[in-house]
């Protein structure tokens, strides 16, 4: 059973592709453009953040509410990338890879989705037993 949105396998693609579109937008062409790197890092930090957010609020639908958010900002990644590459600040191969890892990380939301429809669990905050314990614990990451 999955306790913390960090073990997510989503989670840990999103946190990916987040490290790579810092590392492509930290290149000279890109870093001039400010406006375009600022909005690509913000487009790539939301699928995480999301991802993060509608997990930590313990109920089903919810999470999927915020997966949906998290989903269309991976499209808006996947955009962006064909826009940088058609303003010469990537080059094909870094598109394709980037592209690829999107595609991937959004058929993974897509899966989550599916899975929290087909449960007929509600989440942590419908359970008396767990609700308000405030149990807290130290991990690593």
């Amino acid at each position: 059973m999955i306790e913390r949105f960090e073990d997510l396998n989503i989670f840990k693609d999103a946190r990916e592709l987040c490290r790579v579109v810092y590392e492509i937008t930290r290149n000279n062409e890109f870093e001039r453009d400010l406006r375009f790197a600022q909005q690509i890092r913000a487009a790539a930090g939301s699928i995480m953040d999301n991802i993060a957010e509608g997990f930590e609020r313990s109920g089903n639908k919810e999470f999927k509410q915020f997966l949906f958010i998290a989903k269309g900002s991976c499209g808006e990644v996947r955009s962006q990338i064909i826009r940088a590459l058609d303003c010469h600040y990537i080059d094909q191969n870094q598109l394709n890879s980037i592209y690829n890892q999107c595609v991937h990380l959004s058929v993974g939301i897509s899966n989550m989705i599916t899975s929290l429809n087909k449960s007929e669990y509600k989440g942590t905050k419908y359970n008396k037993n767990n609700y308000g314990t405030g149990e807290a614990h130290e991990t690593t990451i």
